[in-house]
């Protein structure tokens, strides 16, 4: 609620040189550095003026005329320079008195002074709305009531000096004081009205500087690629992971930079122009070049800024989305969608399965006929493989439930691999495997029994697809690179399709029909869970072997990890 400018108080709008923070207005100091600017100036007119009535009209000015404006010209000097008075003025002290006290006082004593016909008091206009602009109601109207004043004092002197023209005087005085009251209060609404404009002004650009750091701040730290491109194919902003997805290094470059100029990034340029020239948004996948390697596949989505007006177009702002990253967001998905159903299903099929096979084993000691005991080994055979199944899918709910890994035991790598292989050798009869191991006696920490599982589950799948000879499969430890340890499970098998090699480690994922797709997944579970990491790679035994495949864990040294 606004105080009414007639009230006489001094409302939270009556000046708004001070904000609620008590930050003084610009606006303000600019009006005032103008003020005092002009008090010079006009104190320099009233010099120059005496000098050409006596230049001119041969008329010698009064001597005491004269000092009071080379007087009143040096105070509005010193006043320009040195006075600190610090808007808006609401009272009538020392601000006050330097300025507009000053120039009441000196315009009214040249007026009582004056020779000839010249008259001074049009000059009261500026004391007046000096105050009228620079301070409040009161200030504003008090002074224009002391101007008033001072013009019919000046009356009253002639008339008892002279008395000629003295009813002019008083009627002079009389509507000049009208007009600067006048003028004092349109000045004021005026100065009001500005600050108050002003006010908004901060308030609106403090608040979309907030909003464009916020953006900022956000545009920064998202995982989507951000491009915006003119319409004449030049980029002017680009966030940090729009340089990670295309592989460029785009914050080296100056903005705005055009897209033609990278080759790798003119399919982005062609996109460009088609949503200009279509005045709506695409969505497209294309693959992008990279400084290194394969090119990555893409999904580019535009969108379309409005245009501001008819001088400045809109602009085309480009999301980039890197496919694989939005395939492990759909196989999170995946694996959390199954995590919460999976187990209640499993325990439902362990029940009756077990069932079935207590019920097929009983059944096949009582049968002589081999045909039926033929039928009662597959019906045992799948049903073990049904139980398989069952523990993989127990054993991935388990693997994402657990999240701290307990300290696992200290292992020797060579000893333990040794007795694990030699345990699976026995077991599958299988011919032909190699085991070198070279890893110095480095010890890990790493639960036995699971990498009992990982080791197997290579080994199982190496058997698959190898062939009959000798060293067709090879396990192999080994130091690397870094200092960490290695497993190497090798073996001569046909090369993998490369959609199969990037859904290796996806759970469900399988070439072979009567796998459930699992094994893979949950060795890179308890990798992870044991700071360990696990993939595949297409390579030769040795320097000049045949070519094969290899999968590979790499161990951390005896430390203990949490899973991701």
């Amino acid at each position: 609620m606004t105080t009414s400018l007639w009230s006489g108080g001094e409302s939270a709008t009556d000046w708004g040189g001070l904000d609620a923070r008590g930050i003084r207005s610009a606006a303000l100091l600019r009006l005032l550095r103008g003020f005092m600017t002009a008090r010079c100036f006009v104190a320099l007119v009233l010099i120059m003026l005496q000098a050409f009535s006596w230049g001119i009209g041969g008329v010698t000015p009064p001597p005491l005329l004269l000092a009071l404006a080379v007087g009143y010209f040096a105070l509005t000097l010193l006043g320009w320079r040195f006075a600190r008075v610090m808007p808006p003025i609401r009272g009538f002290g020392s601000a006050w008195f330097i300025t507009i006290g000053v120039d009441l006082l000196a315009f009214a004593l040249l007026q009582m002074l004056q020779a000839g016909n010249i008259n001074y008091a049009p000059l009261f206009a500026l004391p007046v709305l000096m105050a009228a602009v620079l301070g409040s109601v009161t200030v504003g109207l008090g002074t224009t009531a002391i101007a008033t004043l001072l013009l019919l004092a000046d009356a009253l002197w002639h008339w008892m000096h002279s008395g000629s023209d003295s009813p002019t005087r008083f009627v002079q005085a009389a509507l000049t004081g009208t007009g600067l009251f006048v003028v004092a209060l349109l000045a004021h609404e005026l100065a009001l009205r500005l600050a108050r404009e002003e006010n908004i002004a901060l308030r609106n650009r403090s608040t979309a500087r907030l909003h464009a750091m916020v953006n900022d701040l956000v545009i920064e730290t998202l995982s989507e690629g951000v491009l915006v491109v003119d319409a004449r194919g030049l980029v002017h902003a680009a966030n940090p992971a729009a340089a990670d997805i295309l592989g460029q290094d785009l914050a080296r470059l100056p903005l705005p930079f055009a897209l033609e100029a990278h080759p790798a990034l003119q399919v982005l340029a062609a996109l460009a122009r088609q949503t200009f020239a279509r005045s709506k948004g695409l969505s497209q996948e294309i693959p992008i070049a990279q400084a290194q390697g394969s090119a990555r596949e893409v999904r580019v989505r535009t969108r379309l800024t409005p245009s501001i007006d008819q001088r400045i177009d809109g602009l085309c702002v480009m999301f980039l989305q890197d496919l694989r990253e939005l395939e492990a967001r759909i196989r999170t998905e995946k694996l959390a969608a199954m995590g919460r159903m999976s187990a209640a299903v499993a325990h439902e099929i362990r029940n009756p399965l077990a069932a079935i096979t207590q019920a097929s084993a009983l059944l096949h000691e009582d049968l002589q006929e081999p045909g039926q005991r033929k039928l009662t080994e597959m019906v045992q055979h799948n049903a073990q493989r049904l139980a398989r199944i069952v523990d993989d899918v127990l054993d991935v709910s388990r693997a994402r439930q657990q999240r701290m890994l307990p300290l696992a035991e200290q292992l020797v790598l060579d000893a333990t691999v040794r007795t694990l292989a030699e345990e699976w050798v026995g077991q599958s009869q299988r011919q032909g495997v190699l085991v070198q191991l070279d890893s110095d006696g480095c010890a890990v920490r790493f639960d036995v029994e699971h990498l009992r599982r990982i080791l197997v589950n290579l080994l199982d799948n190496a058997a698959r697809y190898a062939g009959d000879r000798e060293g067709s499969i090879q396990i192999v430890t080994q130091k690397g690179p870094n200092g960490r340890p290695v497993l190497r499970v090798w073996s001569d098998g046909a090369p993998l399709e490369p959609a199969v090699q990037r859904h290796l480690f996806e759970p469900f994922f399988s070439s072979e029909s009567r796998s459930s797709g699992l094994g893979l997944f949950i060795c890179r579970e308890l990798c992870e869970r044991h700071g360990a990491s696990i993939g595949y790679e297409r390579r030769p035994l040795g320097a000049r072997g045949p070519e094969g495949n290899e999968f590979y864990v790499v161990f951390a040294l005896a430390e203990l990890r949490t899973a991701q």
